[in-house]
């Protein structure tokens, strides 16, 4: 059912935990099948020097949380906020039709941190273009 990557990810998740200080943080959930996430992101000029998860769900969600994480650290925000749920479901060698959403809450995640941090600097945050019908967005 799962890939090897997305077993990998899940057994032995990267970057669990929260950063007490965060410059951002951002927070998803879906209501039907009772996923949730928060990311935490440390920025140090316009990169993100450190991202954290903390994910209640299912195999998926935990792996997906896990994978953005990884894909996230060390890029520019813009690029970081280029994550999108393909690129996360084709990184994890494919997820089950039924649950593709756990790609599109990560990405939706890290980028609702991202936009935190930018609204905390005062900045212009960039809209989420991860086009979520799926997840409810719990700020």
């Amino acid at each position: 059912m799962y890939s090897e990557i997305v077993m990998d990810h899940f057994t032995n998740p990267r970057n669990a935990g929260v950063i007490e200080d965060a410059d951002g943080v951002g927070e998803v959930g879906n209501p039907q099948c009772g996923d949730m996430m928060t990311f935490y992101i440390k920025v140090k000029d316009d990169t993100l020097v450190d991202v954290k998860f903390q994910t209640f769900g299912c195999v998926a969600a935990i792996a997906v949380s896990s994978l953005v994480s990884e894909m996230a650290k060390g890029k520019k925000l813009d690029e970081a906020q280029q994550i999108t749920r393909q690129g996360v479901a084709q990184a994890l060698g494919g997820l089950p039709p039924n649950k593709m959403h756990c790609s599109n809450l990560g990405a939706e995640a890290l980028s609702l941190a991202i936009n935190n941090y930018q609204e905390k600097k005062g900045g212009a945050a960039a809209s989420p273009t991860h086009g979520n019908q799926e997840s409810e967005v719990n700020s």
